[in-house]
């Protein structure tokens, strides 16, 4: 006999970390997607030099929770694999509308979505799927979904800022990977992607964070 794969719906919960707070003086909320690894509680630590009267920074947290490198005393987390790749989105995607309508965002505040790592696929894939508009996309150190294309975000404003950060030492990337990465965020956007090369490997680096804020 084979194995059949069947699937059932169920209701589940998951927790998100937010920095700051979210009051009339807000000028731009951070949608913030960390990497395979970390917990959206650490990964804030990266944003709390922001101005905090200005900034308000929302981490979801990816589902997938296990204990790293074996020694059962630290917990990471990661977004997705490629068992049952599809359906995983279709959940992540339900529940980063739910963590934004809960977030009740004013319609003044500017949005930026950033993406680190693994949280790069997590961040296009959402905006591709929920037409979010936001003035500012940051892709920090991470692939771009082969199934994504220019039309998936014909949404977005001529002015939307792309900015593509990865360090000048990242093991992750080889001469092959840097071209093949770069040839698919020029398909997807075009010439209006701003490039950012720091000294340094597969890390995010606080002070260009810091100096993405206007």
């Amino acid at each position: 006999m084979e194995n059949e794969i069947k699937s059932v719906s169920y209701t589940s919960s998951n927790t998100y970390e937010t920095l700051n707070a979210l009051t009339s003086d807000t000028e731009t909320v951070w949608l913030v997607f960390h990497g395979i690894g970390y917990l959206s509680k650490f990964f804030l630590k990266h944003f709390d030099e922001l101005p905090q009267k200005e900034n308000y920074i929302i981490a979801p947290q990816a589902p997938s929770k296990y204990y790293l490198n074996g020694a059962y005393k630290h917990v990471g987390a990661s977004w997705l694999t490629r068992v049952s790749t599809e359906q995983e989105i279709k959940n992540l995607i339900n529940y980063i509308d739910a963590v934004l309508a809960t977030e009740k965002i004013p319609d003044k505040a500017r949005i930026a979505v950033l993406g680190f790592s693994q949280g790069v696929s997590i961040a296009l894939r959402y905006l591709a799927k929920s037409k979010l508009s936001c003035e500012k996309i940051i892709l920090y150190a991470g692939g771009i979904p082969n199934e994504l294309k220019e039309s998936d975000f014909e949404h977005l404003s001529k002015d939307t800022e792309i900015i593509s950060i990865i360090g000048d030492k990242d093991p992750y990337n080889s001469p092959e990977r840097l071209a093949k990465e770069e040839y698919k965020l020029k398909e997807l956007f075009g010439n209006r992607m701003r490039q950012i090369t720091f000294d340094g490997g597969h890390e995010v680096k606080k002070e260009l964070i810091n100096n993405l804020v206007e």
